[in-house]
């Protein structure tokens, strides 16, 4: 079985990439095989395995960022579905994918799945810079997800003006674009000092969730080495089963 779409991947060129304004990103149609992304979608982890994050607070004075986070860690339980889509990710094309696009670097992956309620936002940020890029996978379709809700994943601008360890507001930055979250599509963006990028607060119905699934794509910065050594992981989880 096969999950990711290699030859949609692979139309995707550097050039194209590194030329996207306000900095690298690309929308990435029919990310996955058809097969693959209703198998994916039929298996979904439920909400109840998953870490519900509200009103923790975020550096540099940005709001929080709520939602409902599963963290992936080796050897957790998972549907078969998602074990060969994981497998996948580690395997020879994806890597391949990631160094065409990102350079001849080592990568880390860390992923997670996030699910968001009504009124959850995610306000403007760059991430860190151990984070060389973000892959989000879409798992929403038209049948459970309106646009009127919104969830759009805006690609944001300022111009140069501010600092990545800064809170703008979305009133103070551009949006370049702006990415409807749903259907078997994905974003891909490189972090640079200004990829500003945030969601406004989500209008779906009470008991409607956004569901997303985010590979980080992370390089052994100083703080991955030093979490390394204390037991956890890039992102600064235990390493090890749930």
């Amino acid at each position: 079985m096969q999950y990711l779409n290699l030859e949609n991947l692979a139309a995707h060129t550097p050039e194209a990439f590194h030329q996207q304004r306000p900095y690298p990103w690309l929308r990435v149609p029919a990310t996955l095989t058809s097969d693959g992304f209703q198998r994916l979608r039929e298996a979904l982890p439920d909400v109840a395995l998953f870490d519900r994050k509200e009103g923790i607070k975020r550096a540099h004075g940005q709001a929080p960022h709520n939602r409902y986070i599963l963290h992936y860690r080796p050897g957790m339980a998972l549907p078969t579905a998602w074990k060969e889509f994981l497998a996948e990710l580690h395997g020879n094309a994806y890597q391949s994918f990631l160094r065409r696009m990102l350079g001849p670097h080592s990568f880390i992956l860390t992923m997670e799945w996030y699910y968001a309620w009504q009124g959850c936002s995610v306000s403007p940020h760059c991430d860190a810079r151990r984070k060389r890029a973000t892959h989000i996978f879409y798992f929403n379709t038209e049948e459970d997800w309106d646009t009127n809700w919104g969830g759009q994943i805006l690609i944001l601008d300022d111009a140069g003006r501010f600092r990545p360890h800064s809170a703008p507001d979305f009133d103070d930055l551009e949006v370049a674009a702006a990415l409807v979250p749903r259907g078997n599509e994905s974003l891909f963006f490189q972090r640079t000092e200004h990829s500003w990028h945030g969601v406004q607060p989500l209008q779906c119905p009470p008991g409607t969730l956004r569901k997303l699934f985010i590979v980080t794509i992370n390089v052994p910065t100083f703080q991955v080495w030093w979490r390394r050594v204390r037991g956890k992981d890039p992102d600064g989880y235990p390493l090890g089963r749930r």
